[in-house]
């Protein structure tokens, strides 16, 4: 039987950033991973001869600039590729929606939309960028335990107010009265155009089952702000697709020491007296370790690699509790010339997509929330937001000479069906629906396409490992954010279980390709194991 400090459960990018720290402090660490990949939803596909697409995350946005510079990634390992402008939305019989690194771009774009919203939109970004900087300080505190406090923990509490205190008392208190607004509410106090509001009020709603005029919608526009460096929809991508990332971060964890096995699924976590002391594989391997960190979700840790017998009943119905409630899909085009957004050239939104930018399908609030209606109800919305991007316009080398790879991700498309699953002529009409909605806005698309790949929830759910098909690994609300995620009272990475961790984006600070859930698990980790020597 092999012996180790610690076992990593799962090789996505938090994984393999806790094993890259946890290696780097000494311990002797390895990592397990079901697919024969690294990288988790960071995946890059060849899915027709010569197309290489990104099948889960299309976007590389907000990694915490201190796990690259922890963990020695170099830009030879990781080439980051970023667009400017950042987005294009186009709009119903007028000129498309720019956004742009530089907010007077910006600003030019939005006038003829409204000539308030652009004087207004230099001071939308000063007051998000206050905002997300007190938000970023919570995001690098560890969650406060406020039942069973110690002295430790109040010291804990002490530092951060002396910490919010240093960013400004009043901009903590505007953060708190964002948090809970809608994101409706927040963009209504700022803008008039429903174009402008359209857009932006995507980022308060991707990856949720709920509408922009939802409570605490305004919280994960600014979470989505987090990292971005004051730009609204930051994107980048990486030269040779997003499976870069996974084998960036694998070769930084063995170059310090840790061990990556591929194609090698958990089968259990091996539990005595409420202790973790290692795991048994599928293959019939055992494994024994002083430390168990599992990047999955908590319903997988805890409700399939462990018998639940062996955990408190009110933790278990915790995490039974837990809202997953996926509602997004992707779908994949393969293109034999460039789709044409806008009026093209004539007000450069082709030359945009062909940048790289964003392409947002969201005209209104109005239309969000309307295509929100059909997944309340248990439908793939009619009229779906969509969020492509045409991969290879930063990166040719994706696609054969002249041809182009269009990824999008789809909502609402509600993992749980009011009747029936997501079955072959489900997919046909998602696909259809993404095609209408698309070529609505660049008519040459359909005759361009010659593949198309559809990923439904369900799909999502078993290729990624992810319950019910939920990118967050659990919903970003404000029942599951800070000290509640993944449930009340264990936002701290530890569990119920001596010795086994979380890492994944079921921890705070949540999902996105942050990182930080997994550089923040290690540490707790490292202080624990400190402790205890």
């Amino acid at each position: 039987m092999n012996n180790y400090d610690a076992i990593v459960i799962g090789a996505g990018h938090n994984g393999l950033v806790t094993a890259a720290y946890l290696a780097k402090s000494g311990l002797s660490t390895v990592v397990l991973e079901r697919s024969a990949t690294p990288g988790g939803c960071a995946a890059t596909e060849e899915l027709w001869p010569g197309y290489h697409v990104d099948t889960g995350a299309h976007s590389f946005t907000g990694i915490d600039q201190r796990v690259l510079s922890d963990l020695q990634l170099s830009s030879g390992e990781l080439e980051i590729l970023s667009p400017d402008p950042v987005l294009v939305s186009p709009q119903h019989g007028r000129r498309t929606l720019t956004l742009h690194h530089e907010p007077a771009k910006s600003a030019q774009s939005i006038q003829p939309f409204s000539d308030r919203d652009a004087a207004r939109w230099p001071e939308f970004l000063e007051a998000m960028s206050l905002a997300t900087r007190v938000l970023e300080v919570l995001y690098e505190t560890l969650p406060p335990r406020l039942a069973k406090a110690n002295k430790g923990d109040l010291w804990e509490l002490a530092r951060l107010a002396i910490r919010l205190g240093r960013v400004g008392r009043q901009d903590a208190l505007e953060l708190m009265r964002l948090i809970p607004m809608t994101v409706e509410e927040l963009l209504d106090e700022w803008f008039e155009s429903d174009a402008l509001k359209g857009t932006l009020a995507t980022s308060g709603i991707t990856g949720i089952c709920q509408g922009p005029m939802a409570s605490g919608t305004a919280y994960l526009l600014l979470h989505s702000l987090v990292g971005g460096g004051g730009v609204v929809r930051h994107r980048s991508q990486l030269r040779g697709g997003m499976r870069a990332l996974g084998t960036a971060l694998q070769q930084a964890a063995v170059r310090f020491g840790a061990e990556v096995r591929l194609s090698s699924p958990v089968s259990s976590i091996r539990i005595k007296e409420r202790c973790a002391t290692g795991v048994s594989l599928e293959s019939g391997e055992d494994l024994e370790a002083r430390v168990v960190v599992s990047s999955i979700d908590p319903a997988q840790t805890f409700l399939r690699l462990i018998d639940p017998t062996e955990l408190n009943p009110e933790f278990v119905r915790a995490v039974k509790n837990i809202k997953y409630r996926g509602v997004c899909a992707k779908v994949h085009l393969a293109l034999d010339d460039a789709p044409v957004f806008g009026r093209g050239e004539e007000n450069g939104t082709q030359s945009a997509v062909l940048q790289g930018a964003s392409i947002i399908i969201a005209p209104s609030i109005e239309y969000l929330e309307r295509a929100y209606d059909d997944a309340k109800y248990g439908e793939s919305s009619k009229a779906p937001y969509v969020d492509a991007v045409v991969t290879t316009a930063l990166d040719p080398s994706l696609a054969p000479e002249g041809n182009h790879i269009l990824s999008a991700v789809v909502q609402y498309a509600p993992f749980k069906l009011k009747t029936g699953n997501w079955d072959e002529s489900r997919r046909t009409v998602l696909r259809d629906s993404v095609i209408d909605t698309l070529s609505t806005y660049a008519p040459n698309l359909r005759d361009a396409i010659v593949h198309c790949h559809v990923l439904t929830p369900a799909d999502l759910a078993d290729q990624f490992a992810l319950t019910e098909g939920n990118i967050y690994q659990g919903e970003m609300t404000l029942d599951q954010i800070f000290m509640m995620r993944p449930a009340p009272g264990w936002g701290r990475y530890q569990t119920p279980v001596e010795g086994l961790y979380l890492c994944g984006a079921s921890a705070h600070p949540g999902g996105g390709l942050t990182a930080r859930p997994g550089m923040a698990a290690a540490r707790a980790v490292l202080s624990h194991s400190t402790k205890n020597r």
